[in-house]
C-alpha cells in the first residue's frame, strides 16, 4: 500500500509553534493532526522525534527518491 507522511513546524496566531502531521494513502487528502508548544524547542525534539520513529517504521525521506516531495514515504 502505497502511504505518505508529512511534517512541519509552524508558528500559531498566539506565539507558541505547532507541530503539523499530515498522512494517508497516495491519492487521498488524508489526516491531520496538530500538536502545539509553548517553546520552539519542544516543537523541534517533538518533530525529531516523530521523524526517527517513522524512519524506524520503513519511511524514508522523500529527497532521496525522485519527484522532490518534502514528505515521508513508507519504504515499499
Amino acid at each position: 500500500m502505497r502511504r505518505f507522511y508529512a511534517a512541519s513546524v509552524q508558528p500559531t496566531l498566539f506565539g507558541g509553534i505547532s507541530v503539523i502531521r499530515n498522512w494517508g494513502r497516495i491519492g487521498s487528502s488524508g489526516r491531520m493532526r496538530i500538536e502545539t508548544f509553548d517553546e520552539a524547542d519542544q516543537a523541534d525534539d517533538a518533530l525529531d522525534k516523530l521523524i526517527r520513529t517513522k524512519r524506524r517504521r520503513g519511511y524514508r525521506s522523500a529527497e532521496a527518491m525522485a519527484g522532490g516531495r518534502s514528505d515521508v514515504e513508507p519504504s515499499s
